[in-house]
């Protein structure tokens, strides 16, 4: 090995190095025992991001009444024409086992009177088939579980608070990746397998129910590195968020919907029964706009779950009162101000059904991949489900693949230290980064049309050309840059993606668009968007470890 930069204190390798510690890092990395796991989190392990916030259950259909055809119809009508067939019926058809596993985890979902799995109802589903624990607390106790498995798990080795920065690459595929400890200490990781597990982008915008660190850190990381991204213009905006001042705004559940609540006017009008035959359990993106538009209008909307309380007791819906309670709001007895909050990204790393991404030594899986799965909306509760199962598959890839090729992968007398070096500093600034929020909220929000957009473009790319931004600004920059130049690209309405100019869904636009990203260290990125058509994902190369 040569020698390396003297700004690099530490150098440690492993097997497989997983950054991100959600449901899907988490899943990974215990499956792929006996294989020695370095796992990389910004957070304290069990607590990790949008996964532990999940109010949400996981979809699945266990239910005698319900059928993996039907699930998997509803969640390719929801993905509006883009959805995977194929990858679809992957997913669900793996739900049943995850499912299984969980609970040989140790995982307590709800229970009816006579012991089987309590199943709710969600937006655009056709049946029962929602899994929660605690009511609305499922993604805390799918963390306490999974985090409790990965602790005893002898193979995984842990690093809290550290951040990973940059993918080191080198003779066409990805060998390790560059992180910052506590803020101070640069290590560098070396692995024959290296995953992206990092969430979602929704840090990006004003309103978020996600975490402020979830700013598309893993996008931006497989960009520089050439790996394709897909859809980057479906951003999932949940309904009902509470209308309150924070950061990032609490959410209120769909449960509560799927159990009867009901989204009323300041007058008491109910507003969804006009606007589709699901009403309040249209999708998601249906209704969000609906509630979009009466706030343009200046309304205020309300949820009436009044109701809903009365008939399954105070306790029913923990978390939600426990979050309106510091804002002197209480569901059970008054409707409670809500507004769409940005939630979910279906876009981002390309990969396909085994979480491999098109740069080899490199897989995503969790909310930083686009699998094919939500298309250009999520059918609600498979995200978790997606976690799980896509980061099982990577476990059996990655195993599998480490097990044909053994032996050394990488002397470092290739990379390019010289275009990384810039990369270490990473705070962001903070006055630009509420900036960019407020701007990607206005221009990529709810409903975009064509000025929108350009200005937001043209702000973002002069922001991107500044000499004095920071290295974790200049990331987020980018990402903000893709996204918006893909729904400006994108002239039709589909799903999450509303153009305002363009209302209607073209059938000439049904595909996703593929982004490339080269020059990016350089802070001029050359960008290539490509329009593709919707065929199986399958046949990435494996590439080799020499």
């Amino acid at each position: 090995m040569r020698p390396l930069p003297t700004w690099i204190d530490e150098v440690t390798s492993t097997d497989v190095i997983v950054i991100g510690s959600g449901a899907a890092g988490l899943r990974l990395a215990h499956g792929l025992a006996p294989r020695r796991v370095d796992l990389l989190t910004l957070d304290t392990l069990g607590t990790s991001g949008a996964s532990a916030r999940a109010q949400g259950g996981i979809a699945a259909p266990v239910d005698p009444n319900d059928s993996a055809r039907l699930h998997a119809r509803d969640t390719l009508e929801t993905a509006d024409g883009l959805g995977c067939s194929e990858t679809v019926e992957l997913l669900i058809g793996r739900a049943d086992r995850e499912i299984e596993r969980l609970l040989s985890l140790g995982m307590r979902f709800d229970r009816s009177e006579s012991g089987a799995l309590a199943l709710g109802r969600e937006a655009a589903h056709s049946r029962d088939r929602i899994l929660h624990a605690d009511g609305d607390a499922t993604g805390a106790e799918l963390m306490r579980t999974l985090g409790t498995a990965v602790q005893s798990s002898p193979h995984v080795r842990v690093s809290e608070a550290t951040r990973a920065f940059e993918l080191v690459y080198e003779q066409d595929r990805v060998v390790g990746v560059l992180a910052r400890h506590h803020g101070r200490r640069i290590v560098l990781y070396l692995g024959r397998a290296v995953v992206l597990a990092t969430g979602g982008i929704g840090g990006l915008y004003q309103r978020t129910t996600n975490p402020s660190e979830s700013r598309g850190n893993g996008i931006s990381m497989a960009a520089r590195v050439g790996a394709r991204l897909s859809d980057l213009e479906f951003v999932q905006f949940h309904p009902t968020a509470l209308a309150v001042r924070a950061n990032p705004v609490p959410l209120v559940s769909e449960a509560l919907r799927g159990a009867g609540a009901t989204l009323i006017s300041e007058n008491g009008e109910p507003i969804m029964a006009a606007e589709h035959p699901l009403g309040d359990l249209a999708p998601r993106d249906i209704v969000a706009r609906a509630v979009w538009r009466r706030q343009q209008q200046g309304e205020r909307v309300l949820l009436d779950a009044r109701a809903v309380f009365a008939s399954k007791g105070p306790d029913a819906f923990p978390t939600i009162s426990r979050l309106c309670d510091p804002f002197g709001l209480d569901p059970a007895r008054q409707p409670i101000p809500i507004s769409p909050a940005a939630h979910y990204h279906m876009g981002g790393v390309w990969a396909d059904e085994s979480s491999r991404t098109t740069v080899s030594g490199l897989w995503a899986c969790g909310e930083v991949a686009c699998t094919g799965v939500h298309g250009a909306n999520r059918l609600a509760s498979n995200s978790l489900l997606e976690a799980l199962v896509f980061g099982g598959l990577a476990a059996e890839d990655i195993d599998r693949t480490l097990a044909r090729q053994a032996g050394k992968w990488s002397c470092l007398a290739h990379v390019d230290w010289e275009s990384i070096e810039g990369r270490k500093q990473i705070d962001a600034d903070h006055g630009l980064m509420v900036e960019l929020r407020r701007r990607m909220w206005q221009g990529m929000g709810v409903i975009r049309e064509h000025q929108d957009l350009t200005e937001t473009l043209s702000w973002i790319g002069r922001a991107l050309e500044a000499p004095q931004v920071s290295d974790e600004m200049r990331s987020a920059l980018l990402v903000a840059f893709l996204m918006t130049i893909s729904a400006l690209a994108r002239k039709e309405s589909r799903g999450s993606h509303y153009r305002a100019d363009y209302p209607e869904t073209g059938s000439e636009w049904k595909g996703s668009q593929s982004v490339w990203v080269s020059g990016a260290a350089t802070g001029s990125p050359q960008i290539e968007i490509r329009r593709e058509g919707l065929p199986p994902r399958t046949g990435v190369a494996e590439g080799s470890i020499s």
